[in-house]
């Protein structure tokens, strides 16, 4: 039973990497370039919900603080891209990768200068009640991780898979030029995408504020669902989840039955291993690019 506890809780941990990761996923699979400040970003949304909710601040109620934390977060996705992507246009990846590890370290100064270095917690419904069978004891907060993830993931491979729009963001990344010759709105369709990133941070944000406690360094996490979508294959949607699944669950496990010194390399090692065997990821979607 114990087994099935830690998997539980590795399920939910894993969602809520899924979730940062799909945000990689969703802006490379657009533009081909790599957000490192998609963990910052949802930090900062759990962030934007509890100055809404928590009782300290504004004390807003609960179900109307979500709608406006994750719209806040996908306009300022939408800004980012408008005022500071674009003026990019032209340089290489590795610029742009630069560009987005400096936003993070921006990103957590700012959080720490508005709302402290401390850790704090997101005041919700869902604090403190459970649901008991058996031996087992499952937190509504991981009930809700697990069902809204999934939920999300499933829509999204949809939107991506079969609307229009989703289509001319594939095919924006695949070759923007040629795109916007097609009649694409390239620019327009990359500020949307971003702007959806932003408000799947702020989802990811919101689980995780719900059933732990959020401080600036919390957005290093994006290490990890980096990590999470290279294992999983870094254009695939359904991959970014399961890759954040996997290092979920692993991290109980090792924490469990492996020393403490090594535990913690756990899912660094499988990282490893996938790209030495399986480059492209577990679950890569491997396409001829045409130029």
């Amino acid at each position: 039973m114990d087994n099935v506890q830690l998997l539980i809780s590795g399920l939910a941990n894993g969602c809520v990497y899924g979730l940062i990761a799909l945000g990689f996923v969703l802006i490379y699979k657009a533009t081909e370039a790599v957000n490192f400040a998609q963990g910052d970003f949802m930090m900062l949304g759990a962030f934007v919900t509890i100055g809404l909710t928590n009782t300290e601040y504004m004390g807003l109620p609960f179900w109307m603080a979500l709608p406006i934390s994750i719209a806040i977060m996908a306009g300022l996705g939408y800004l980012l891209d408008r005022l500071v992507i674009r003026r990019m246009f032209g340089q290489s990846q590795t610029a742009v990768v630069i560009l987005t590890i400096a936003l993070g370290f921006v990103i957590r100064f700012v959080a720490g200068l508005i709302w402290g270095h401390e850790p704090q917690t997101l005041q919700n419904p869902l604090a403190g009640r459970e649901i008991a069978f058996g031996g087992l004891v499952l937190g509504m907060e991981d009930v809700a991780v697990i069902v809204v993830t999934v939920l999300l993931t499933g829509s999204l491979f949809l939107f991506f898979s079969r609307t229009k729009l989703g289509l001319a963001m594939q095919g924006a990344s695949q070759n923007q030029l040629a795109a916007y010759y097609m009649g694409i709105p390239v620019k327009r369709v990359q500020g949307f995408i971003w702007a959806l990133a932003g408000a799947v941070a702020a989802i990811a944000g919101i689980l995780f504020a719900a059933k732990g406690s959020v401080d600036p360094s919390t957005g290093l996490l994006g290490i990890k669902a980096f990590a999470a979508a290279v294992i999983g294959g870094f254009g695939s949607l359904p991959g970014a989840l399961a890759g954040g699944l996997i290092v979920g669950v692993i991290e109980p496990f090792a924490s469990r039955y492996i020393a403490a010194g090594y535990s913690q390399i756990a899912p660094y090692a499988l990282l490893l291993a996938v790209l030495v065997f399986r480059p492209h990821g577990l679950f890569s979607q491997v396409r001829v690019k045409k130029v």
